[in-house]
């Protein structure tokens, strides 16, 4: 089973004061309500694990905390873009396609054809480069700007949720 963290906090979680990049970062794990949650700690804010923890590691704050910085990994958009693909959400549709559109850029996935639905809507047909699915996504032909915005919701989401 794939467990997805949030990536480090920007602050730590005794003194409120920031975790600056390069500098030592002590990261527990603990459940709340069932949910697994990332607490992050400075050298001088950490007293330890807490009680009940499920885990915790030494690491070293990255570079950049900001998520719109860092690099789409197209193999964490390919997972989430066939869990989107698996659920067919109507609410998710926009971001289907744009993730579509990214990994077909990324050659992640591939074009097999198109179809015209019983709507008259265009349905991209496509499957995963190494055969993975057939995956079926509207065409929505969105405005530039409007894919601009979901692709940067998309790369916030991916590096702090599935990263």
């Amino acid at each position: 089973m794939d467990y997805h963290f949030k990536a480090p906090s920007k602050t730590c979680a005794t003194t409120g004061r920031p975790l600056a990049p390069g500098t030592v970062c002590h990261s527990v794990l603990v459940e709340k309500n069932g949910i697994l949650t990332r607490l992050d700690y400075s050298d001088e804010g950490w007293q330890g694990a807490p009680a009940g923890h499920v885990g915790y590691w030494k690491t070293v704050v990255p570079a950049s905390n900001d998520p719109r910085e860092q690099r789409l990994d197209p193999d964490t958009a390919f997972r989430y873009f066939e869990q989107l693909c698996e659920e067919c959400a109507p609410d998710t549709e926009r971001q289907r396609y744009v993730l579509a559109l990214l990994l077909l850029k990324h050659r992640k996935v591939r074009l097999d054809g198109t179809r015209t639905d019983d709507d008259g809507d265009d349905i991209l047909q496509l499957s995963g480069q190494h055969g993975e699915g057939s995956y079926e996504v509207r065409n929505l032909k969105l405005p530039e700007a409007d894919t601009q915005l979901i692709q940067a919701e998309l790369k916030v989401h991916l590096a702090t949720e599935w990263n």
